[in-house]
């Protein structure tokens, strides 16, 4: 008989949230066969994990810890917002976040890894797939953190700065204007260029001469650049004035900044 090792029982059972005992008679069973293994399980109506795994996580919850090193972030999903705020769910988010901070290199492949046993376990406990979808990390002295009800956050890296209030401002306005960019000369080319033919194509229709229809469709697109990058956008709490101005003001530079939205781009 092919002798059942525990890291076969461990690969079967992250495919199916099947418990261990329950792993370990199917491949007694099946002589080892994961595949039929699954079959088997399936048939006892042990699978849970199989199942859940396909299922849409457009729901769930923000997580951000952070040290005098690093400031980490998660987004982790679940399918319903009841689920988003079940203790067992919280608790694993707070692992990983926690875990984030403490790896020199960045490397959340082998992160995710270490918590899919974890995971299989969470969604075999609440009956719904969980996903962790991503991880952003900025390492340094300066970084600083918002978090809007667990379902948006804001990494902010900046250079010195002793107004707490004003770099809390900035990741505030982060979270409510969605930039996408930190500058307009860091949007991509294939996407100005696709906007700017867009907008040429809108402005021809007005009938103006060719140079008149070429001022309007890069009058627009000085505002399409600025409405998507940090530094261009109107301030929030003095829209007379961009990010870019209030930086300038204080004599502060944003170095960098990442925010993630709960569900963000997932189609349900």
């Amino acid at each position: 008989m092919k002798v059942i090792s525990a890291r076969l029982i461990k690969q079967l059972r992250i495919q199916t949230g099947a418990g261990i005992v329950d792993c370990k008679n199917a491949l007694i069973e099946t002589k080892g066969d994961i595949d039929k293994s699954i079959d088997f399980l399936r048939k006892l109506g042990r699978v849970k994990a199989l199942n859940k795994q396909s299922c849409v996580t457009s729901h769930g919850s923000i997580f951000i810890s952070g040290n005098k090193k690093r400031f980490a972030m998660l987004e982790l999903n679940c399918e319903t917002d009841f689920v988003s705020k079940e203790h067992n769910f919280i608790s694993f988010g707070k692992d990983i976040v926690n875990n984030a901070i403490t790896i020199e290199k960045n490397d959340y492949i082998s992160l995710k890894k270490l918590f899919e046993e974890k995971r299989i376990d969470l969604i075999s406990k609440v009956n719904e797939n969980i996903v962790i979808r991503r991880i952003a990390v900025l390492n340094g002295n300066n970084v600083n953190s918002y978090l809007h009800h667990n379902r948006i956050g804001v990494l902010l890296k900046t250079t010195s700065c002793n107004d707490m209030t004003l770099v809390k401002n900035i990741a505030m306005h982060i979270a409510a204007s969605k930039p996408e960019y930190l500058r307009p000369d860091l949007i991509p080319s294939d996407i100005i260029e696709r906007e700017y033919n867009i907008q040429l194509e809108l402005a021809s229709r007005s009938k103006k001469s060719e140079f008149i229809i070429e001022k309007i469709a890069k009058g627009r697109m000085t505002k399409f650049a600025n409405e998507r990058s940090l530094l261009g956008q109107a301030f929030i709490l003095n829209p007379h004035k961009t990010v870019g101005d209030i930086i300038i003001e204080n004599n502060i530079d944003i170095v960098s900044f990442v925010r993630f939205e709960i569900g963000e781009f997932i189609s349900n």
